[in-house]
């Protein structure tokens, strides 16, 4: 149980700082909510685990600082992609 906690603790926590980082991702007009940020954030965990354990930085499996910013510069790469696709001025 306390793993699917820090999976959402660190979805939140990554999702809202890539909204917050990425042009376009949140702001005022952003009507997206508290699940769809953690959302951001624990599919962005999972791209930045991905990358991460392919350039040899490690994965995400434990709840520190490094896997807060990979799981943030995946979410941000998510919200990029997203913004592309959609057609969103960034």
């Amino acid at each position: 149980m306390t793993g699917l906690l820090s999976w959402i603790l660190l979805g939140l926590i990554a999702g809202a700082l890539a909204k917050f980082i990425t042009p376009g991702g949140g702001g005022t007009k952003d009507t997206s909510g508290c699940i769809t940020t953690m959302l951001i954030g624990i599919i962005g965990a999972a791209i930045g685990g991905v990358i991460g354990t392919n350039l040899g930085w490690g994965g995400i499996d434990e709840f520190n600082f490094k896997s807060i910013l990979l799981a943030t510069g995946g979410a941000i790469i998510l919200l990029v992609i997203f913004q592309l696709l959609s057609g969103r001025k960034r």
